[in-house]
């Protein structure tokens, strides 16, 4: 019995130092645990649940074990109540209430495509679905009844898939009805994008007017100019007469007429006998030819901008910022371009000459760079670029080189406005024809004005700040074409030089720049109308040297130096808001940029990938 005992003894420790010469090879699978003073392991047979779920999958294919029966029409599909609660919580709270059906094992569903509830049955059981444009609508139905989210979300993607112009409505109104936010927004920005296909579409005349209302406001619309959504609106409303008490002027309301030219306005629109006979839509014509007023000599007193005289980001244009230099020293030849339908920046093609403190405009879609300086010597020279040939092309030079110039357009000829070089700051002034290629001299400003800020506003060009040699100005004054001459203005509340100079709203904003000693965040707005300054919000940092421009009802301000180092960040300012945010950045950190916004289309400017100065240097 002795020699039994110890036997035995000896087996359970040889069994248990088998157990543990056995836990590292079975680690992945168990975890150990004390218990009782002797080892122990929880063994996770991870593998054995796709044995499971075959074993179901076999069930529910042969028929067996089956406690519960779904008749859909003349359908009759076999399976397990455990399994369907497992995954459908539609039957989750059918089998655990107190509804008769819990204890039935034959439960009709009505209203339901037979084919639909059994493939999704088959997925309880499968986790697989195969998705066609045959099934995938009753599919969709079904599983939003049934909450079956993750087939509703498959579903959703592949109509997302499979979108095109003649269904993308369609699609939409089935979403509506099923209440799928998420499909909806797919198809309202597919329509968006194809807006003019879908235009062409029998089912656009179709559409509900709520969904029309959607649409023609939407910002996103992929057009080429505002004629194409006044012309889908009309397409709607002589389709759709029984609305017209309703939603006639509603409709117009969406389409941004102020922004059409004025010969279409008056030669189209005002002709239209739908608009003709109905009294707010004559108002909405009032309303964009007081615009008109306003932005020509004749102002129009209180005239109130709105979301329909801001464009759609397609045809806002194209933000350029144009050389200038940062912490390396040697100035730029890249451009950055800002697309807004992608909210990003990126390089078009090159300039011929370096450029810093460059006066930069855009006048009639293509872009106008002049003087600066090119690391080595003042310039005077000119170039243009064309987004029809992708290339810039040097143009007529001017007769003073220099740096720190502004640039103005008003009813045509560009205006090149003060400026420096390293003995003298310009009071000069010359004047640009485009269809001569000649430049000319006008009456020159009354005092000196390097780093100056310019823009035409109503019937005016003017000259804001910059530096006269000794100091830094607050001085603004503004020239009349027709007299030839220059007059002061009230003086702004901050002396600066290095300023961006923008219009929006019939108003003139100074942003930044340098006074003597640092640079600025101030920002102040002149109103001609009151010939009054006010402060308005300040920048997010100090920008000297910034390069402003008016896109879409808001100010942007790139780059500048914020007296530590040069900045590649962006901000915009919300006028209604009276607030900056940052929106994003350029790939160069730069000072003495050009910035202008060009009247093209972003598809149309050739991305050449990171420019010839691929170095972001801040310092």
């Amino acid at each position: 019995m002795a020699s039994e005992s110890v036997n035995a003894k000896q087996a359970r420790n040889h069994c248990t130092k088998g157990k543990r010469q056995q836990h590292q090879q079975i680690k992945n699978r168990s975890s150990i645990s004390d218990g009782d003073g002797e080892d122990s392991f929880i063994f996770e047979a991870n593998e054995a649940w796709k044995d499971f779920h075959g074993s179901l999958l076999r069930f529910y294919e042969n028929g067996e074990l089956c406690d519960v029966t779904l008749k859909v029409g003349s359908k009759l599909i076999s399976c397990h109540k455990l399994v369907l609660a497992c995954v459908i919580p539609y039957f989750r709270a059918m089998f655990l209430s107190e509804m008769a059906e819990a204890k039935q094992t034959l439960i009709e569903i009505r209203d339901f495509d037979g084919d639909a509830i059994e493939d999704l049955v088959k997925f309880v059981y499968s986790s697989r679905l195969t998705l066609t444009v045959d099934n995938v609508q009753p599919l969709l139905y079904a599983a939003c009844i049934l909450q079956v989210e993750l087939v509703a979300r498959a579903c959703c993607e592949y109509m997302k898939l499979h979108f095109h112009p003649s269904n993308c409505l369609a699609v939409r109104a089935f979403a509506e009805s099923h209440n799928r936010i998420d499909l909806m927004d797919m198809a309202d920005q597919y329509a968006c994008e194809h807006f003019t296909e879908v235009v062409e579409c029998e089912d656009f005349v179709s559409v509900s007017p709520q969904h029309l209302h959607k649409l023609l406001s939407s910002s996103d619309l992929n057009i080429e100019n505002e004629k194409q959504v006044y012309s889908a609106a009309i397409k709607w409303l002589l389709a759709n007469p029984q609305h017209h008490s309703k939603w006639l002027d509603e409709t117009l309301a969406q389409v941004r007429l102020p922004l059409l030219p004025v010969d279409f306005l008056m030669g189209v629109v005002a002709k239209e006998q739908i608009v003709k006979q109905n009294l707010k839509c004559r108002d909405l014509l009032d309303e964009a030819r007081n615009y008109h007023l306003h932005l020509s000599s004749r102002a129009v007193p209180d005239f109130e901008y709105s979301i329909r005289t801001t464009p759609r980001k397609q045809t806002a244009g194209v933000l350029f910022c144009v050389g200038g230099r940062g912490g390396s020293g040697d100035p730029f030849r890249s451009i950055e371009c800002y697309s807004i339908n992608k909210n990003s920046w990126f390089f078009g093609p090159e300039m011929n000459s370096r450029r810093r403190h460059v006066g930069v405009i855009s006048v009639e879609g293509k872009v106008y760079a002049v003087g600066g300086h090119d690391g080595n010597e003042h310039l005077g020279s000119m170039e243009m670029f064309d987004p029809l040939t992708n290339k810039w092309m040097m143009k007529a030079s001017m007769n003073t080189k220099r740096r720190g110039i502004a640039l103005a357009s008003l009813g045509g000829p560009i205006y090149a406005i003060g400026g420096l070089d390293d003995n003298t700051c310009f009071n000069d002034v010359e004047r640009y024809d485009i269809e001569s290629d000649q430049w000319s001299t006008v009456a020159p400003m009354n005092s000196p004005r390097g780093g100056v800020g310019s823009v035409a506003l109503i019937n005016h060009v003017y000259a804001v700040g910059g530096n006269d040699g000794v100091a830094s100005l607050s001085s603004v004054e503004r020239y009349d074409p027709h007299l030839d001459k220059w007059i002061e203005v009230k003086e702004m509340g901050q002396r600066r030089a290095g300023n961006g100079v923008s219009e929006l709203h019939g108003c003139l904003y100074v942003v930044g720049g340098f006074d003597d000693n640092s640079p600025l965040s101030s920002v102040e707005r002149y109103d001609p109308r009151n010939n009054k300054w006010d402060y308005v919000a300040a920048l997010t940092t100090p920008r000297g040297g910034v390069g402003i421009a008016t896109v879409m009802g808001k100010i942007f301000a790139v780059g500048g130096h914020n007296g530590n180092a040069y900045l590649n960040t962006v901000e915009a300012f919300d006028p209604v808001l009276n607030r900056w945010e940052l929106v994003g950045s350029v790939s160069h950190c730069r000072a003495g940029a050009g910035v202008a916004v060009c009247a093209c289309l972003t598809s149309q400017i050739r991305d050449v990938g990171h420019g010839s100065n691929n170095v972001v240097d801040c310092m």
